[in-house]
């Protein structure tokens, strides 16, 4: 139907209007059921109630309330699609009488159409869903099931009823998304493990929301090995996927119940049509949004930019080199749609036509419709955003780089234009980010200690801001601290008493300073030795201060002798770290070599050390590595006195390699600029050695001034990271 031109602008404001109002209705509670312990309850309530049985240990109970709410939340998506699909036609009388009506008469016919689809979803959705399961979740809920937290507790009430298989499904299920959990790493190996268990077990359960992931992958992957036939099979699967996708989570912001916009206060003229644009600039926003959910993998903070373009492009390469020159050029053609002026796809496009030679018929190969219908969904909805932003004081962040300049409004262009330029560089300077260093430390400065060398410096070590510095400790002194190692560390120290907090290959034991000072005064340890591991704290601090010439002060803000020590007969085959790649600082993203510094990160670390005690063991080597975690551009041998110092931040992401025999002690350090998160412990400790009348190692005198702060560690910000699950561990989770 082609509707008249003096309509269209009406018409599209007014189907995003009726889409907003639709899906309010159906959160208004309907009419009684005889049957409605046969319909969907609300999955939050069986999700809560089943947390509840956990904690109250009815594991069968919980088993099964958890089950629920993760089928009944499946099954709520799929009646929402399927009715929309059901009642496309609803109304459809009305609609086509919108092309001809004069005057007034069209908004009655819009409104019919209203009512009528709103009837046909409303009644479709009642009968098979509760009216209060019909109503908005929260935003907690939202957060606990986008990290997949229900399988959390399903793993451990699968381990306790001992169904491993169930359990293995749920943790791997869980770790998918949340691979920083090394409990959840640990809990997997541990299954493996298990009798029984089979590699067959470890199913990701919310395979079907990501198969356009495990497509991606896979082309990747068949690309890498040059077999172009199957990599651009992989390819097109990926991209209609990809549509496919974003179509559902785009019906799903429709159909979906949404909240009526609350009135901004008591001077307020909103009116119906105010509150309807507001509500319908919602859904759009809510619609472009899929772009981003999509485009971010399980676990991931950021999306993936020009995800779908970026698609198209290895597809008409893929499809090329495979010999289908023909549908290299509608695959181009839809990539163009994207970038019409870009110059490398256009060079590409005329050597298509020049490999086709007279294949005209090929050569006039449009692009794929359902791409065209993308973009000019997209498009539309853009268009009306912008207006939203400019005349109605609505908020919007444009999610892709190829919208056209003239969507955006003039008044708006010059910020569009500096946030795209921003996103364009971030693009651009992907490996460049490597060489970047804001710490504020600058390597080369003098070592105030007689016999201390500098044995590998920044050049040696392919990197910014690092040193290895031999001689900081006798072959007496390391034999002191491994002595005291052997004494006093306790095993998990700082993971709730973990043993094997990073592999179940290893355990791990650790002390801190004041620890061993309250033993020491208890006999149960020397007291010298206690001295010894205070001293070398703020002897390795003097020394990093010095090298890396740091402007300001240069505090202590955790110290701890840790110990990893291999597990006789478990270490064949071995493929995992001791310790994984990280950054001391912020969370590490491999795939888009963003490092995010916020919670749970220890974002007030500036300077990290280990101080080696031993080289009596096999592995343990500290490696450092590009932010893909991949490729590695240094590494250091463990030795007595060996100390290696480095900035905290992205540009020192680094790992430890398994050690496979032996027992590897070091002494693990951190250090801050600012005195607010010094280690208080240290001075708590000091406090206690002058209580007994024993003299303190002396400080810098900036480190003297200024009033005492409380523990830092304790001041860290509580605010969870956006879009990320949970992470467990201690004050030490990034101990090297």
């Amino acid at each position: 139907m082609a509707l008249h031109s003096g309509y269209f602008t009406v018409y599209v404001a007014f189907h995003c209007v009726i889409a907003a109002l639709i899906n309010c209705t159906l959160a208004a509670p309907g009419s009684g059921s005889s049957n409605v312990l046969s319909l969907l309850q609300p999955y939050d309530f069986l999700y809560y109630s089943g947390v509840r049985a956990y904690f109250g240990e009815e594991w069968a109970k919980a088993a099964e309330l958890l089950e629920k709410s993760v089928l009944t939340k499946e099954s709520l998506f799929r009646v929402r699609r399927q009715c929309h699909d059901d009642c496309v036609a609803a109304g459809r009388e009305a609609f086509n009488k919108l092309d001809s009506e004069q005057g007034s008469m069209w908004d009655l016919r819009a409104l019919d159409w209203v009512q009528k689809k709103a009837e046909c979803l409303r009644f479709c959705i009642g009968r098979s869903v509760t009216p209060a399961g019909q109503l908005p979740v929260s935003t907690d809920i939202e957060y606990e099931f986008g990290s997949r937290n229900p399988y959390n507790f399903l793993q451990v009430t699968y381990y306790k009823l001992e169904k491993l298989h169930k359990a293995a499904s749920a943790a791997h299920t869980y770790f998918v998304a949340n691979p920083s959990h090394l409990e959840m790493r640990n809990n997997i190996e541990k299954y493996r493990r298990m009798e029984g268990v089979t590699e067959e077990d470890f199913q990701d359960r919310e395979l079907e929301n990501e198969k356009h992931w495990m497509l991606y992958d896979s082309a990747l992957q068949y690309e890498a090995s040059s077999d172009w036939v199957q990599a651009a099979e992989k390819w097109k699967a990926c991209v209609n996927e990809t549509l496919r996708q974003t179509d559902e989570c785009r019906v799903q912001c429709e159909v979906a119940s949404q909240r009526l916009p609350e009135d901004r206060g008591v001077d307020s003229v909103d009116g119906v049509y105010e509150k309807a644009a507001a509500l319908s600039l919602s859904l759009l926003s809510c619609r472009q949004s899929c772009v981003t959910q999509i485009a971010t993998r399980p676990g991931r903070i950021s999306a993936q930019e020009d995800f779908l373009p970026s698609q198209l492009e290895h597809l008409h390469i893929a499809q090329f080199k495979a010999g289908d020159i023909s549908g290299a050029v509608q695959t181009l053609r839809s990539l163009l749609l994207f970038y019409p002026s870009d110059k490398d796809s256009l060079n590409n496009l005329q050597l298509y036509y020049e490999t086709l030679g007279g294949d005209t018929e090929s050569q006039d190969t449009q692009p794929a419709q359902e791409v065209v219908t993308y973009i000019s969904h997209s498009l539309e909805e853009k268009k009306l955003l912008y207006f939203g932003m400019e005349n109605l004081d609505f908020s919007f962040i444009d999610p892709d780089l190829w919208t056209p300049e003239d969507v955006v409004p003039e008044s708006l262009r010059d910020i569009w234009r500096a946030e795209k330029e921003k996103m364009n560089e971030k693009m651009k300077a992907g490996d460049q980010l490597e060489d970047v260093d804001d710490s504020g430390f600058f390597a080369g400065g003098s070592v105030p200690q007689v016999g201390v060398t500098i044995t590998m410096d920044d050049e040696v070590l392919n990197g910014t801001n690092r040193v290895v510095l031999d001689g900081v400790m006798t072959e007496k002194e390391c034999g002191r601290i491994l002595q005291l190692a052997t004494a006093a560390a306790s095993a998990g120290d700082g993971y709730r008493g973990r043993r094997s907090p990073h592999t179940p290959h290893e355990t791990f034991e650790g002390l801190t300073v004041l620890r061993a000072v309250k033993l020491a005064q208890e006999g149960l340890v020397n007291q010298s030795d206690a001295r010894l591991l205070h001293e070398l704290g703020e002897r390795a601090r003097v020394l990093l201060h010095s090298y890396f010439r740091s402007p300001s002060g240069l505090f202590i803000s955790f110290t701890h002798l840790v110990c990893r020590s291999a597990i006789a007969g478990d270490q064949e085959g071995r493929l995992d770290l001791s310790h994984p790649v990280h950054v001391d600082n912020c969370l590490l993203e491999p795939e888009t070599k963003q490092c995010w510094r916020e919670p749970p990160a220890f974002i007030h670390r500036d300077l990290s050390a280990i101080l080696y005690l031993n080289d009596n063991f096999d592995g343990g080597q500290l490696f450092f590595t590009n932010r893909d975690a991949k490729t590695v551009t240094a590494r250091v041998k463990p030795s007595c006195g060996r100390l290696v110092g480095f900035s905290s931040g992205p540009v020192n992401p680094h790992g430890v390699t398994a050690v496979t025999s032996g027992r590897r002690c070091a002494l693990a350090l951190w250090f801050t600029k600012e005195k607010l998160y010094r280690d208080m412990e240290r001075e708590e400790a000091e406090a206690m050695w002058a209580a007994d009348g024993q003299s303190v190692v002396k400080k810098d005198e900036e480190e003297k001034e200024g009033t005492a702060g409380r523990n830092a560690r304790s001041q860290a910000p509580k605010e969870r990271s956006r879009g990320r699950g949970r992470v467990t561990g201690g004050r030490d989770e990034l101990a090297c």
